[in-house]
């Protein structure tokens, strides 16, 4: 059963940036060096964490949402200790996608904007996936 969800409704996720958020933290090698700023990568979480809260009620039981599509620019620098507010708001569905507006916000105003999809599906098809995956790669 399909359960319709409210696109008048926005969900707000917050955080407040540590060292381990910045982009600095997912340097890898001993030569790589990036700013002590709020990471991509954790602001493309907490707006895939804001899509997930919306998608909460449409959830029957064993099942998951997953991020499918992304496009998201990030266009300001946050720093450690800035709160970061990031809100989703539902626009509809094509097929099995359904599609958010995203945007990320600190004191300073807009720093990231997107849209991002997600798909429902039961967990147990998402692990076995990734079983089938695992043992293709390791030969087994």
């Amino acid at each position: 059963m399909i359960i319709p969800l409210d696109p008048e409704r926005v969900e707000t996720v917050q955080l407040v940036v540590d060292a381990s958020m910045t982009a600095d933290a997912f340097a890898r090698d001993p030569d790589e060096r990036y700013p002590q700023v709020l990471a991509t990568p954790v602001m493309i979480a907490e707006m895939e964490r804001a899509c997930a809260a919306l998608l909460r009620p449409a959830l029957q039981p064993g099942e998951l949402s997953v991020g499918a599509k992304l496009d998201v620019s990030h266009v300001a620098p946050t720093p450690v200790g800035g709160q970061v507010r990031t809100s989703a708001r539902f626009t509809g569905r094509e097929g099995a996608l359904y599609w958010f507006n995203v945007w990320s916000e600190d004191a300073g105003g807009k720093i990231g904007q997107g849209r991002h999809a997600r798909a429902i599906l039961p967990q147990s098809a998402i692990e076995s996936r990734a079983e089938s995956r695992a043992a293709a790669r390791s030969g087994s």
